[in-house]
C-alpha cells in the first residue's frame, strides 16, 4: 500500500490536503487551525514514510509563489495609503526580530545547541524563505534541517493562539484608520429645513458622503453638481452613520420617506465591473455624471462595502452601485461590463508575467561584507512585486489586478499546497527528532524566541494606538505565516489585517535573511 502511495506523490498531496481540511475543523479551545491543519496532516502523513515527501520542491514552489503573489496585489492597493500610520509598527517588527534572535542565541548557549540549531529554528519559526540561506551558510548542516522542521510547526501553533488573543479584542485605536468593513455604510432620506449650498454640507466636499436623489416638488432627479438646496427639499445621504447623521443635522432632520421606493424617472442597480478598460481606472475617471447624468455612491469588493470616492481605483470583479435616470440603465451596463462569466476569467498574460517578474527579482543576489549575501528568493520576491504592481493597478496595456474572488481562491489553493509539501517533507525528521532532548529544547526554544518577539510587536503597536486587527494582521506578517493570515481573517472581516500583513511580511523576509546568516556564523 504504502509502494503503491509513494509512486503517486499527487495522490498523496491530495489526500494529506483533504484530511487537513478535515482536521482544520476541528476545535482545540478558541482555535481552529482550518486550511493550516494540512501541515499538520502532512507531519503525520509524511512520519508514514519518508518517500512521500519526496519529489514536491516544484510543487511547494509553485504553492508558495502563488500565495504571495495574490498577497502582494491585494495589499499593494492601500500599502502607500497606510504606509505613514505603519512605518512605526515595521520598525517595531525589525526590532522584534532582532531582539527574537538575541534570545536565541542566548538560549542556544545556555541549552548547549548549536548555531546551526539556532537558524533552522529561527528560519523554522518564522517560516522564512531565508532557510535556503542557512542551508547554504551551515553547509547543509542536518542541525539546520531538523531545527526547522521542529519549529516550522510550532510557529503555526503558537502564531495561531498569539492571533486569537488579539484579533477579535476591541481596545482603542484612535491613531488607526477605521476598518471599512466594520463601520459600514447607511443610507438616509433626509429633509431639507434651510437653503444650503452643497459645499457647506458636512462632510460633501471631502467626500465623506455622496448625495444621490434629489426631491423637489415631487420631482426626483439625480443631484446635479452645484445644487443648492432650498427648504421642503428631500435628499439621500449615504455614507458612515455618524457622518450622515451630521449632514443631516445641518441641511434639516431625517425622513422616514424612502426616496427609493419610487423608480419611475431615476433608478439604481449594483453592476459589475468586467469592463477591461475601466480596470485601474478612478471613479472620477468614469466620469457618470457627463456620461449617464448618474452618480455612483457605493462599491463593494468581497465582502466590503466602500464609499465610491472620486479616488477609489476600480478593480475587476468589483460591484458598483450606480444611480441614473432610468433610461441610462442599459447605458450603465454597457459601460461597466456587468457580466460575472467575464470578470470570472484569469488575464494569463499579467498573471504570467507578473509572477515571472518577482521571480526574476527574488532570483538576485548582492553580496554583503562579512561574506554575507542577499536575496529576496521564490517567496519574498513576488510578494514585493505583488505589491508594487497591486499599488499601480495597470501599467499601459497590463491590468495587474485580479477579481477579489480569483485572488482570494488562489491564495488558498497556493497555501494548502504549501503547507501540505512542507509537512510531507518535515514528516519523518520531525518524528525523528521531535522526542528526543535536543528536539524539546528546540521546540521551546522556538516557542520562547518568538513569544519575546511578538511581546515587542503588539507592546509597540499599544504604545502607538494602533486596533487590534492591524496588530493581529502585522503579526501574522511578523511570523510570516500564511495559515494564520488565513485564520485572522476567518475570524475578523478587516482589510487592515491584510494591509499590515503585506507591509511585515516583506520587510520582515529581508531583515530575517540578513539575521539568519549572522546567526548561523555565529
Amino acid at each position: 500500500m504504502l509502494d503503491a502511495l509513494a509512486a503517486h506523490p499527487l495522490l498523496v498531496l491530495m489526500i494529506t490536503i483533504a484530511l487537513g481540511g478535515l482536521f482544520g475543523q476541528i476545535p482545540f479551545g478558541p482555535v481552529r487551525f482550518g486550511a493550516a491543519g494540512a501541515l499538520f496532516m502532512g507531519l503525520v502523513v509524511g512520519a508514514l514514510d519518508p518517500r512521500f515527501g519526496q519529489g514536491l520542491d516544484l510543487v511547494k514552489s509553485l504553492g508558495v509563489v502563488l500565495f504571495c503573489y495574490t498577497v502582494g496585489l491585494a495589499a499593494g492597493t492601500t500599502f502607500l495609503s497606510d504606509l505613514k500610520r505603519q512605518w512605526h509598527l515595521m520598525l517595531a517588527g525589525v526590532l522584534g526580530l532582532a531582539v527574537m534572535a538575541l534570545a536565541g542565541v542566548g538560549l542556544a548557549a545556555w541549552w548547549g545547541l548549536t548555531p546551526e540549531h539556532v537558524a533552522g529554528a529561527y528560519a523554522g519559526v518564522l517560516t522564512s524563505p531565508a532557510i535556503d540561506t542557512a542551508i547554504a551558510v551551515t553547509g547543509g548542516a542536518s542541525q539546520t534541517l531538523v531545527g526547522y522542521a521542529l519549529a516550522y510547526p510550532t510557529g503555526v501553533l503558537v502564531g495561531m493562539v498569539l492571533v486569537a488573543m488579539v484579533v477579535g479584542r476591541r481596545w482603542p485605536g484612535h491613531r488607526d484608520a477605521p476598518s471599512l468593513a466594520e463601520a459600514g455604510l447607511t443610507a438616509q432620506s433626509v429633509r431639507v429645513d434651510r437653503e444650503t449650498e452643497l459645499r457647506d454640507v458636512p462632510g460633501f466636499a471631502a467626500q465623506a458622503i455622496k448625495i444621490s436623489y434629489h426631491e423637489r416638488d415631487g420631482d426626483i432627479r439625480v443631484l446635479a453638481p452645484g445644487q443648492t438646496l432650498k427648504p421642503g427639499d428631500r435628499v439621500l445621504c449615504v455614507g458612515n452613520p455618524d457622518d450622515v447623521a451630521r449632514a443631516a443635522g445641518v441641511l434639516g432632520h431625517t425622513s422616514k420617506h424612502k426616496l427609493t421606493h419610487d423608480r419611475r424617472d431615476v433608478d439604481f442597480r449594483r453592476f459589475v465591473v468586467s469592463n477591461p478598460s475601466l480596470f485601474g481606472r478612478t471613479v472620477a475617471e468614469l466620469n457618470i455624471t457627463g456620461e449617464l447624468q448618474g452618480i455612483v455612491t457605493r462599491v463593494r469588493r468581497g465582502d466590503i462595502d466602500m464609499l465610491a470616492r472620486d479616488d477609489l481605483v476600480l478593480q475587476p470583479g468589483d460591484r458598483v452601485l450606480a444611480v441614473v435616470p432610468r433610461a441610462q440603465l442599459e447605458g450603465a451596463a454597457t459601460l461597466f461590463g456587468d457580466s460575472e462569466r467575464r470578470v470570472s476569467q484569469v488575464d494569463a498574460l499579467s498573471l504570467g508575467l507578473g509572477i515571472a517578474l518577482g521571480l526574476l527579482v527574488g532570483f538576485v543576489t548582492i553580496p554583503l561584507p562579512g561574506g554575507l549575501r542577499f536575496g529576496l528568493g521564490a517567496a519574498a520576491g513576488p510578494l514585493v512585486v505583488g505589491m508594487i504592481l497591486g499599488g499601480l493597478h495597470r501599467t499601459g496595456p497590463f491590468r495587474w489586478d485580479l477579481p477579489h474572488a480569483v485572488n482570494a481562491t488562489t491564495r488558498q489553493v497556493g497555501f494548502m499546497v504549501f503547507l501540505a509539501s512542507v509537512g510531507l517533507a518535515s514528516g519523518a525528521s520531525f518524528v525523528q527528532e521531535a522526542f528526543t532532548l535536543d528536539g524539546a529544547k528546540v521546540v521551546a526554544l522556538a516557542a520562547i524566541t518568538l513569544v519575546i518577539g511578538a511581546g515587542v510587536l503588539v507592546g509597540a503597536a499599544r504604545v502607538l494606538d494602533l486596533s487590534a486587527q492591524r496588530t493581529a494582521g502585522a503579526l501574522a506578517g511578523f511570523i510570516g505565516q500564511p495559515a494564520i493570515l488565513a485564520y485572522a481573517n476567518s475570524q475578523v472581516n478587516d482589510e487592515r489585517i491584510d494591509s499590515a500583513y503585506g507591509a511585515l511580511f516583506a520587510l520582515g523576509t529581508v531583515v530575517k535573511i540578513l539575521i539568519v546568516q549572522l546567526i548561523a556564523l555565529s
